[in-house]
């Protein structure tokens, strides 16, 4: 019986969650060595994830580290962005002061607004708006400070109630975990398993993370018969009868909140009193409160999980003495907790819940509206930065639709400034939605519901939402009146084909010729101009000529109507995609018009293509200085996580040709961070995943089919897709599929784009001419070099490329010269990794040439090379090669004894003849057993897998031949 017993609010033990505190105890072990590390802890509303966290957090304290929580707000997707890092950082700037920040304070402020305040009597300093700037750079300053933090000593970040998360909060997380990872930081959140119901965003973001490295999941079930018996035990200060645990658990079931509270309502077993429903157990201590402090709590529920006193006050309009009353009741009966900040919070989310659903619906709206009102009239009542979110969402709950309309928009404001664009668009499209409920709407915003919606879609393009962004395109297109206004359905329809085609769902040319047609017939004026010229920006890939014709349109409309610049980004695109022998020096002049005029996007867009032409005519160093150069200008106008992206994939380009692979990789890494849509990130996964693939990296494979996942898309630009078919014949070569790698090389070489992209096609040729030599396919070698006759080598890659083909189809008696002249074109062109390969070829028909001092020269430097690039698999190809030739100490440049004996050498000959080994047993007088053995042996030796691949390769390195003689 729990009768009359005295019983505390919580129980102060943790029963049963030994396994869980051990994963974390570790995960923090790890992370304080440097490992970065992630724990997610889902559960039940109320089984204990909170109380789990207070009692590692304490050991975790206690051992050295530093704690920060933080805790997402039920204001939902379109609420306050980046709510538990805000607070995070807040303990942080409490603790540390400004400084800590190391001079981003301005940056901060986005995150935490009291940063830019300025004190009484002081000049505000001069700050450029980033309102521009994309997220990832305030990732990256979010991560630097964690970073610092964790280089003091380990840091446990914790975010609670992940269910309630913002997209914005959700997207920083998964920056930390897959991209950013600082070391020494271990990142714990926690989430309601029950709340994830079909169609919850959180559902996807977690089996995204579950896919990053060092992420571990935690879910804690319910406790059994024991585990309750043992809170009741804590909570009685004694042992409960049987019967009493037997009903409690069959009730709560096992979950620690509801035994609790089961146990605190304190009546007999089995009397009537007892709550017989969850919602009366949630509010079964709320209602024995005095009328006044339950009047309080409904009050402070519709203000949410946490409230501030002032704000509860000017809300509830009552004495303070009154007010500080019914708290203390609350808090008393540990319904609400307070902090040092002098705000509280309700001790679990649930019976804010409860206590909120208890509200009748006329008090429910006119409590969410007296909140808003009070709030809109004194900002400062909740934490800075809040208000415009706190506002839209009460008037909404209010069902004030004029307000909430008004509201939205401003809030959707507000997130852009912080960069959170997904949550710019939720709340855009919640004005949307509350449109047609407002009569005056267009009067209310100052605009009409296309401008709303035109709005919405620049914003869902912001956010990389470009799936809904193509759908409010179909509804922008539904709505204008192309006839009344061409230029704005031409807008549309840009935006629209650029969707399209960056999606992978078409090349979008039926888009754009609607909206060049619509533009070309629409007023004369700067806006058609930039129609124009966007059209023809878009057009440059699918139809050249056509983009030339429109680009020429476009500025004989700007000289007249001195607007030039406007057309300065199209002219640097059809400069690169021309492929005018003059491109770099009208790059320079493009550049120099940016510079003057201070359009500083247009001068990072030269860097970009600067950069390209640079690497496509093998001047890699430039190509890189030109892509870092443009990055940090980039960068300094807050656009280095978008047009700056391409500047990223560029440089990772340009230092694997150098062989800066390990830069390489750390660029590609920082690309990753910013996670582009569609195929504009494309480029750096198929860069990554080639070099990872060159290094046998454990997760070459996983990159590999993402990128060559891209090839099921309906529509790909032909520079994207012949890269990805050159990848997908290395990626089977590496793997040994030879059928695989043949059925990649047919397609590619069918491809009809190759023959027009010499700098994309030729790579693809080197790796099919490989194929074909490797499987020995005739057809396909015929098909490679009847495009290798046409196929233009303007630039030292493509010439290096040419001669590897030619090499690679040449017969045997021409091979020795034909990879001679390879290596001398891969050493022109200045690419470690190809001239590596091509020196292993090399070496292979000197050794059947019986060129040993050059056989011995070349795997020397193939292995040195792999060794600098840390390609393993070429490393190993030099071993294997170096000792099926008989080379000892390869390095060394000296032939060492043979790798076969005389014997095994007559045993190969006549292997090679086609004879058994009953056969070589009769010739060489040994016995059937002996000739076998000896096979074995050869078989090992030379590292292949049966005796016809042992005949073969004995024919390719001149196996066969007499051995020399002693010098």
């Amino acid at each position: 019986m729990l009768g009359s017993v005295t019983v505390r609010a919580a129980s102060s033990v943790l029963v049963g969650r030994q396994r869980e505190i051990a994963t974390l105890r570790d995960a923090l072990g790890r992370a304080g060595k440097g490992e970065p590390a992630t724990v997610l802890v889902g559960g039940e509303a109320g089984v204990g994830k909170t109380r789990l966290l207070e009692e590692f957090a304490a050991g975790a304290t206690a051992g050295g580290a530093r704690v920060l929580v933080g805790q997402c707000l039920e204001l939902g997707e379109a609420g306050l962005p980046f709510a538990p890092f805000a607070a995070a950082l807040r303990a942080v700037l409490r603790a540390d002061g400004a400084e800590v920040f190391a001079g981003y304070e301005a940056e901060f402020a986005r995150l935490l607004p009291e940063l830019g305040r300025v004190p009484a009597g002081l000049a505000a300093p001069s700050v450029r708006p980033l309102t521009d700037a994309p997220r990832g750079y305030l990732f990256d300053l979010v991560a630097e400070l964690f970073q610092r933090l964790a280089d003091a000593r380990p840091l446990l970040l914790i975010i609670e109630d992940l269910h309630w998360a913002d997209r914005s909060t959700r997207d920083l997380i998964g920056f930390l975990v897959r991209a950013a990872r600082p070391g020494r930081l271990l990142l714990v959140c926690t989430y309601r398993t029950d709340e994830l119901q079909r169609g919850h965003p959180l559902r996807p973001f977690l089996a995204e993370l579950d896919r990053a490295r060092d992420v571990e999941r935690v879910e804690l079930g319910r406790l059994d018969r024991d585990g309750t018996a043992a809170i009741l035990a804590d909570l009685l200060g004694g042992e409960p009868a049987p019967r009493a645990v037997d009903d409690i658990h069959d009730r709560t079931q096992g979950n620690p909140f509801f035994i609790e509270e089961l146990a605190v309502a304190g009546s007999p077993l089995g009397c009537a009193a007892l709550p017989e429903t969850l919602r009366d157990l949630l509010l079964a201590r709320v209602d024995r409160l005095p009328e006044p402090a339950q009047r309080v709590l409904r009050i402070a529920a519709a203000g949410g999980t946490r409230f501030a006193h002032g704000l509860l006050a000017e809300v509830a309009g009552l004495p303070e003495a009154e007010l500080e009353d019914a708290l203390r009741a609350a808090v008393a009966a540990q319904l609400v907790v307070a902090d040092h900040d002098g705000d509280y919070e309700f001790r679990h989310a649930l019976v804010r819940e409860a206590v909120h659903d208890e509200l009748l619906p006329g008090e429910h709206a006119r409590l969410h509206a007296r909140f808003a009102a009070a709030i809109e009239a004194q900002p400062h009542l909740v934490v800075a930065g809040r208000a415009p979110a706190e506002i839209a969402h009460h008037w909404h709950a209010a069902h004030d639709h004029p307000r909430a309309l008004v509201a939205a928009r401003v809030a959707a404001c507000a997130a852009a400034d912080r960069y959170a664009y997904a949550e710019q668009r939720r709340l855009l499209e919640r004005a949307l939605e509350l449109w047609e409920l407002v009569p005056d709407a267009a009067d209310l915003l100052g605009m009409d519901h296309l401008a709303l919606l035109e709005q919405t879609l620049d914003a869902a393009v912001t956010a990389g939402d470009f799936s809904r962004a193509i759908t409010l395109t179909r509804a922008g297109l539904a709505e204008v009146d192309a006839d009344a206004e061409p230029l704005r359905a031409a807008r549309l329809l840009d935006q629209r084909g650029r969707l399209m085609a960056v999606l992978g769902k078409s090349d979008g040319r039926r888009e754009l010729d609607e909206a060049y047609r619509l533009a070309a017939g629409g007023p004369f004026g700067v806006e058609r101009v930039r129609l124009l010229a966007d059209v023809a920006a878009h057009l440059v890939k699918i139809d050249l000529e056509q983009a030339a014709r429109v680009a020429a349109e476009a500025s004989r409309d700007a000289e007249a109507l001195g607007e030039e610049l406007v057309l300065l980004p199209t002219r640097i695109a059809l400069l690169c995609y021309e492929q005018q022998e003059d491109r770099l020096a009208e790059l320079g002049r493009a550049e120099a018009v940016a510079q003057a005029a201070g359009d500083t996007a247009a001068l990072v867009l030269v860097k970009v293509f600067q950069s390209d032409v640079l690497c496509e005519l093998g001047r890699y160093a430039e190509s890189a200085q030109a892509a870092e150069a443009g990055l940090a200008e980039a960068r300094r106008v807050g656009i280095g996580r978008s047009t700056g992206a391409y500047l990223l994939s560029n440089r990772a380009e340009a230092l694997i040709a150098l062989g800066r692979w390990d830069e390489a990789e750390k660029v590609c890494a920082e690309a990753a961070r910013i996670d582009l849509p569609g195929v504009t990130g494309l480029h750096w996964l198929q860069l990554g995943a080639g070099l990872r693939l060159a290094r046998a990296h454990p997760g070459a494979d996983e990159m590999v089919d993402r990128a060559l996942a891209f090839l099921g898309r309906p529509y790909l630009w032909p520079n994207h897709r012949l890269p990805l078919h050159e990848l997908g014949i290395e990626a089977a070569l590496a793997a040994d599929d030879k059928i695989e790698a043949v059925r990649a090389a047919r397609v590619a070489v069918a491809d009809d784009s190759l023959p027009h992209l010499p700098r994309e096609g030729w790579p693809v040729l080197s790796a099919g001419a490989r194929t074909a030599a490797r499987v020995g396919d005739g057809e396909l070698a015929a098909a490679v070099a009847a495009l290798a006759v046409d196929l233009p080598t303007r630039h030292p890659a493509a010439r290096a490329h040419a001669a590897q083909v030619s090499a690679l189809l040449a017969a045997d008696d021409e091979a020795l010269p034909a990879w001679r002249e390879a290596v001398r074109a891969w050493r022109t062109d200045g690419q470690p990794y190809p001239l590596g390969r091509a020196l292993l070829a090399l070496a292979e028909a000197a050794a059947a040439a019986g060129e040993r001092d050059e056989v011995s020269a070349a795997v020397t430097e193939a292995a040195e090379i792999a060794r600098l690039l840390g390609a393993t698999p070429l490393a190993e190809t030099a071993a294997t090669l170096a000792r099926r030739v008989g080379l000892r100490g390869a390095g060394t440049g000296g032939a060492g004894a043979d790798l076969l004996t005389s014997r095994e050498r007559e045993v190969l000959r006549l292997v090679a003849e086609g004879h058994s080994n009953s056969r070589i047993a009769e010739r060489l007088f040994i016995s059937p057993k002996t000739a076998s053995v000896h096979v074995s042996r050869i078989i090992a030796k030379l590292d292949v897998t049966n005796r016809g691949e042992a005949a073969a390769l004995a024919h390719r390195l001149g196996l066969l031949a007499e051995p020399a003689a002693p010098r």
